[in-house]
C-alpha cells in the first residue's frame, strides 16, 4: 500500500465515530434558485421565490458541506474537493471519487431557519488486493433546522486511492 493511502487509513480509523457539527446558516432563495437552475429544473416551486409554494430542492441541502456562501480558495483540494471533504485525507497525494450516496428526507428545508450538520465517519474499509488496495469510508451527515428539527439523513462512501 502506498504511503499516503497508508496514511489516510490510520488518520481516518483514528476518526471513527467522531461527530464533527458545523452551522451551515440560514439558507437563501438565491442559492436554491440557482442550484434548481443548474439542475435543468423548470418546476416554478424551485424557480421562482415569489410562486405559491415556492421550495427548495430536495437536493440542494445534501449538496451542502458549507453554507451557502460556499468555500474560500484554501478550502479546496486541486480535483475541486473540499480538503475536509473526505475524513483522513487532507494534504495527502490520493485521488477521491464519490462511491455512492442515500438520502432519507424527513421534512421539507426551510429558508431563514439556521441549518447544522452533524457528520460523521462510520466505517474505513480496506478493499482491493495487494498493490491494487482502496479505502472505502461511510459518512453519514444529519442536516437540521434550529425550529424544524431533522431535515435530511445522508449516508455517502467515498473512494480514496
Amino acid at each position: 500500500m502506498r504511503p499516503d493511502l497508508r496514511t489516510a487509513e490510520a488518520r481516518a480509523r483514528a476518526l471513527v465515530g467522531t461527530a464533527e457539527h458545523r452551522a451551515l446558516g440560514q439558507l437563501r432563495a438565491a442559492e436554491t434558485v440557482a442550484f434548481a437552475h443548474a439542475c435543468g429544473e423548470r418546476d416554478p416551486r424551485l424557480l421562482d421565490p415569489d410562486t405559491d409554494g415556492f421550495r427548495v430542492h430536495p437536493l440542494y441541502l445534501p449538496s451542502l458541506l458549507r453554507g451557502p456562501d460556499g468555500g474560500v480558495d484554501a478550502d479546496y483540494r486541486e480535483d475541486g474537493m473540499f480538503r475536509d471533504e473526505v475524513p483522513g485525507t487532507d494534504g495527502l497525494a490520493v485521488n477521491l471519487m464519490a462511491g455512492g450516496q442515500s438520502i432519507a428526507f424527513h421534512r421539507e428545508v426551510p429558508l431563514g431557519d439556521p441549518i447544522e450538520l452533524r457528520r460523521t465517519l462510520d466505517a474505513v474499509d480496506r478493499k482491493g488486493r495487494p498493490g491494487k488496495e482502496f479505502l472505502l469510508l461511510t459518512v453519514s451527515k444529519v442536516y437540521r433546522a434550529a425550529r424544524a428539527g431533522d431535515l435530511a439523513t445522508v449516508t455517502e462512501r467515498f473512494i480514496v486511492r
